[in-house]
């Protein structure tokens, strides 16, 4: 994503919107604003991917109406979006629109994904029992989706900052990039409060379960959780662990600047970003939260304490 000011002698600004509306192959000499030219092949598998995860969770969404079911969707749609323009890229390196189309959704993807971590331990709440955790669902909801979007919404408008400055040849990118290392650190903080919360609620049902009687869950051994939460929480700490690795790499390939080493070669962007966000949300098309929770008995609701969060 190296700025195209490396050419402020081969094109003038009029050259240079001209070619960032149209469709132009790569042209020696002149930099593309990624940096390189993103595989066609890649695009279409990770677009192809996501779209898979969508129908998934669009489809269990549609069945059972749970939020963490949309959320989920969403994310993957975001992310489908955002590959759709690095394919559309491949073939029009220079284009303006498709980069813009790719940096604003996937800087704020994993924020969908987040959120819908948020609801599961909400849910998991309301199904153990409000002994199970320091905040109530309700206050998890509130104090966690409020990060959720702001993360969104100061992501969203720096890398719409740093793509509008990228497109100009003396462009400043600088602005836009810190606030969307700002964003990324927000939600990195934010989710670093979220895992002590989950550790502290795994400590707490291990320890003390009375709740599981009261609604006929059969745990496998004594003052254990049932092997279908067990599953669940382990699902979810691998997506929380995906989206650090993501955030951290964010991080530093932002920090490195539009013209640094990670920013600037794709195999980095493959690896710690699309495989880690694909993994971040595919695992829940396999290990489903809804059917974890509530197998196929739709009408089960949880009897220890009024469901503040609504199901999940």
């Amino acid at each position: 994503m190296t700025n195209t000011t490396e050419a402020p002698g081969q094109l003038t600004q009029d050259q240079m919107e001209a070619l960032k509306k149209g469709c132009q192959g790569l042209i020696p000499g002149i930099d593309t604003s990624y940096g390189y030219v993103p595989t066609l092949g890649v695009g279409i598998a990770f677009c192809a991917l996501f779209f898979l995860s969508l129908v998934g969770h669009g489809i269990q969404y549609i069945r059972k109406r749970r939020w963490s079911s949309l959320a989920f969707a969403v994310g993957a749609m975001t992310e489908l979006i955002g590959w759709a323009g690095r394919t559309w890229s491949s073939e029009c390196p220079y284009n303006g629109d498709a980069f813009l189309m790719q940096i604003t959704t996937l800087i704020i993807a994993p924020t969908f994904f987040t959120a819908g971590l948020y609801v599961i331990l909400g849910a998991l709440i309301n199904r153990l029992g409000r002994h199970s955790s320091i905040l109530s669902p309700k206050m998890y909801a509130i104090i966690f989706l409020t990060c959720d979007i702001i993360a969104l919404v100061i992501q969203a408008v720096g890398g719409g900052m740093a793509s509008t400055e990228a497109d100009k040849i003396d462009g400043d990118t600088k602005p836009g990039t810190n606030i969307m290392v700002a964003g990324i650190v927000f939600q990195m903080a934010a989710m670093i409060v979220f895992t002590v919360l989950v550790l502290d609620f795994m400590r707490r049902v291990f320890v003390k379960t009375p709740c599981l009687e009261s609604q006929k869950i059969r745990p496998a051994h004594p003052g254990s959780l049932p092997r279908s939460y067990i599953w669940l929480l382990a699902s979810v700490f691998i997506s929380l662990t995906m989206i650090f690795v993501r955030s951290i790499y964010r991080t530093i390939e932002l920090i490195q600047g539009w013209e640094g080493y990670l920013i600037t070669h794709e195999r980095f962007f493959i690896g710690l970003d699309a495989a880690t966000m694909i993994i971040a949300v595919g695992i829940f098309n396999f290990f489903d939260p809804v059917f974890l929770l509530w197998g196929e008995d739709d009408h089960l609701r949880p009897t220890c304490e009024d469901n503040e969060l609504g199901e999940m």
